[in-house]
């Protein structure tokens, strides 16, 4: 059963003689409330992770349509039971993965190479101009945290 609120969803890859087109997301496909704020493009290397980490506010939205990857989500949310889900994504399989405040989540490049991921969270980073608090909580430094990647 997936967690709820987390949207998972392939991507339709068009290819034509030029190339390849992917629709990361439309506005009338968006999960209800979420409003891109930013975007940025991040490259992994190979066999490394990223998080696990939670936000509090923020939903993030990760498009992962290069490379190789692993994504990992966990429950947090109170109240709710413990749950675990691990969706393989990357250039075999385009994904666009809506995480809620709350579920904490990571992925790895399990692939060769560099990869690229694109997020478009709903909030700015460090808020308007960079002088807010940034909406973070890191687990990936506590060996004693149960979010811990297999």
């Amino acid at each position: 059963m997936p967690i709820e609120g987390v949207i998972v969803k392939e991507l339709a890859k068009y290819s034509d003689q030029r190339g390849w087109l992917l629709e990361l997301f439309r506005s009338d496909e968006l999960p209800e409330g979420f409003e891109p704020a930013m975007a940025y493009i991040s490259m992994t290397k190979p066999g490394i992770a990223r998080g696990p980490h939670e936000h509090v506010h923020q939903t993030d939205g990760f498009a992962f349509v290069n490379g190789q990857y692993e994504v990992y989500l966990w429950e947090n949310r109170f109240g709710r039971p413990e749950q675990f889900e691990k969706i393989e994504a990357g250039e075999a399989a385009p994904t666009v993965v809506f995480v809620p405040p709350g579920v904490v989540h990571a992925y790895r490049n399990v692939g060769e190479s560099d990869a690229f991921v694109i997020n478009f969270p709903d909030k700015l980073y460090a808020g308007e101009g960079k002088r807010e608090e940034v909406d973070e909580i890191r687990h990936e430094s506590d060996p004693d945290s149960r979010f811990q990647l297999p």
